[in-house]
C-alpha cells in the first residue's frame, strides 16, 4: 500500500527531529553581561517526567567543551544523563572570576529551566587545566555539585586555603597516568593526601603506562568517572556561595 505524499512527509520531518535530539549542539548564553558558548548533548531518551543527572565538563588548554562532549556523548547515551561542556573565556586555560564559579552556575541553572535536570545530582568532569579548576570550583561550591571527577590534575600550594572554605565533604575521584609528565604522581598524590587528612575521601586511580594523553583512553576513564558520580546525590537542595572577587 502506497502511503499519501502528506503522510510520508510527515513521518519523514519526525525522523529529522528524532535524530537531531541526538547531536551534539553549540550554543549560546550570556552570563555576566557577556556571550559564552558551550556544546550541549541531550539524549532522546531523556523524558520530561524524569529528571536525569548533569555533567558539567571542563576542557584541558587549547582545547573547546566539544574535545570532551564528543568523548562522552556514548556513554551519556546509554546511561541517561546530561552533559554540557562550555569553553573557557581563555582557550588557555580556566580562570577565576571570569569562568566561574557564577559562569558556571549560571549554565546549570539555565540548563535546568530548559530540561528535567535532578538538582541534586550535577556533577563537575575536568581534564588537564579544566581538571585543576574542578577541583577549585568544588572546593567553592561543595554544596552545588553532589560530586567531582577529574582527568590528570592536582591543587597548587596556593589553593590549600581553598580546603578551608568548603561546606561539605564532596567527594571526589582524581584519575592519572603512573606517566604523566604534566602531573606527575607526587603532585598528585599531595593533592589527595591533603584533602584526606582534612577530612575528604578522595579517592585516587593510577593509570599504569599512561601518560597525560585524555583521548584515547576516554571510554574507560570516562566510565570509570561515572560509575563513581553516580553513587552520589545532595541530600538537600544545592546551596550556591557567592563570592566577592574584588
Amino acid at each position: 500500500m502506497k502511503l499519501p505524499i502528506s503522510i510520508l512527509i510527515v513521518f519523514l520531518l519526525a525522523g529529522v527531529t528524532a535524530s537531531a535530539k541526538d547531536d551534539i549542539t553549540k550554543e549560546l548564553i550570556t552570563s555576566n553581561g557577556k556571550t559564552r558558548a558551550y556544546y550541549l548533548y541531550v539524549p532522546s531518551t531523556v523524558k520530561p517526567e524524569s529528571p536525569v543527572p548533569l555533567i558539567v565538563m571542563l576542557h584541558g588548554s587549547g582545547r573547546v567543551g566539544m574535545s570532551l562532549v564528543e568523548k562522552w556523548k556514548d556513554l551519556a547515551k546509554k546511561e541517561n544523563f546530561i552533559i554540557a561542556g562550555p569553553d573557557s573565556s581563555n582557550s588557555q586555560g580556566w580562570g577565576m572570576p571570569q569562568d566561574g564559579p557564577d559562569f558556571l552556575r549560571d549554565l546549570v541553572e539555565e540548563l535546568k529551566r530548559k530540561y528535567p535536570i535532578n538538582p541534586r545530582r550535577v556533577y563537575l568532569f575536568g581534564h588537564s587545566a579544566g581538571a585543576i579548576f574542578a577541583l577549585e570550583t568544588s572546593l567553592m561550591e561543595s554544596e552545588y555539585f553532589a560530586a567531582t571527577a577529574i582527568h590528570a590534575g592536582a591543587l597548587a600550594p596556593d589553593d590549600r586555603e581553598l580546603i578551608q572554605m568548603a561546606k561539605r565533604k564532596i567527594p571526589m575521584f582524581i584519575q592519572v597516568g603512573d606517566s604523566d609528565q604534566s602531573f606527575p604522581l607526587k603532585a598528585v598524590r599531595a593533592t589527595r593526601d591533603l584533602l584526606n587528612q582534612n577530612g575528604f575521601a578522595v579517592e585516587l586511580t593510577e593509570i599504569p603506562k599512561h601518560d597525560h594523553w585524555y583521548y584515547d583512553l576516554a571510554p574507560k576513564i570516562n566510565l570509570a568517572a561515572w560509575e563513581f558520580l553516580k553513587k552520589y546525590e545532595l541530600n538537600q537542595d544545592p546551596v550556591y556561595r557567592k563570592f566577592n572577587f574584588n
